[in-house]
């Protein structure tokens, strides 16, 4: 019990940082707007397809989550 307590916990953790992301998001300038983002306007339609955004936090979370996983290997 005490194993999916911790679980538990841990996975609340990380949807509270996840969370706080995704409030935070908006205020970081560049997201959305790196070289290599797509933006296309026309008259009343705008579409924004972020490549180098997703590429970018890809391999951030890459790392991020390497680094937990080994911490908790241990």
């Amino acid at each position: 019990m005490q194993d999916l307590g911790r679980i538990l916990v841990i996975m609340g953790g990380i949807l509270v940082v996840l969370g706080l992301v995704v409030l935070l998001a908006g205020r970081i300038p560049f997201l959305g707007r790196l070289p290599g983002d797509i933006r296309v306007e026309r008259d009343n339609v705008t579409c924004i397809i972020p490549l180098a955004t997703s590429i970018l936090l890809s391999l951030l979370l890459t790392i991020l989550l390497n680094v937990v996983f080994r911490i908790f290997r241990r």
